[in-house]
Formats: C-alpha cells, sequence, structure tokens
C-alpha cells in the first residue's frame, strides 16, 4: 500500500463534471465546432451545450454524454499532439475527407462507432510517431 502522501484522494464528482464540461467545450471551441455540433456528439440537446457553455448545466460522471466527452477529449489530445498543437491542421485533418477511415471525421464522430473509430485510428497513428 502507498504511503498517505503518495496517494490522490478520488475526484469528487461534482469537481470531475466541472473539469470535463469545461474541458470538451474548449476542445470544440479550438477545433471551431458548434453547439449543435457537439450536442450530435454527446447525445444532448443544442440548448443543453449552450447551457454548458453559460455554466447553467454540467455532465453527470455516471451518465452516456460524460462518457462520449472523455471519448472526444482522446480525439481532441491525439489529434493535437499528431498536429503538433497546431489548431489549423486539427481544423482542416477533422473536416477533410480521410481515405483510411473513409469519410471525412467531423461525419464519422455524429455516431458512437464512428467516434470510437476516429478515436482508435488517431491513437494508432500517435503511437505511429
Amino acid at each position: 500500500m502507498a504511503p498517505q502522501s503518495q496517494r490522490r484522494a478520488a475526484p469528487r464528482p461534482d469537481a470531475e463534471a466541472a473539469v470535463v464540461t469545461k474541458a470538451v467545450l474548449r476542445a470544440a471551441g479550438r477545433l471551431e465546432l458548434s453547439n449543435r455540433a457537439m450536442s450530435v456528439v454527446l447525445g444532448l440537446s443544442e440548448a443543453t451545450v449552450s447551457r454548458m457553455g453559460a455554466g447553467g448545466y454540467q455532465l453527470d460522471p455516471g451518465g452516456k454524454p460524460f462518457e462520449l466527452a472523455v471519448l472526444f477529449l482522446r480525439l481532441f489530445r491525439s489529434l493535437d499532439a499528431i498536429a503538433g498543437g497546431d489548431v489549423t491542421v486539427a481544423r482542416a485533418w477533422l473536416r477533410n475527407p480521410n481515405t483510411a477511415l473513409g469519410a471525412a471525421p467531423i461525419a464519422l464522430i455524429e455516431s458512437v462507432a464512428g467516434l470510437v473509430n476516429v478515436v482508435a485510428y488517431l491513437d494508432h497513428r500517435r503511437a505511429l510517431a
């Protein structure tokens, strides 16, 4: 067992919700994804995504939208690393057709299966770098 000083307390659900909510909004903003696009990715209404941005709603750590948000954050982090932090490159990659994926990633991430597939592709590409 690790000494007391090395153990980390489990994050509080409300703190975890705040962090993931804020992070997913920032990632969407950097990639210039609209509230409508994020509502489709997260499985929420556009109004709920708008409330997230205004601070009136946080993702529930036990809910499916939270899980999708974490997956979207993995996508963003991998894409950001591959693009070397260049958001212009990341935005272009997301919107342009990808022959390996069979479509533009932005269209694929509208479904859970597509989001998982795009994340797996990026994780694989990142491992090769």
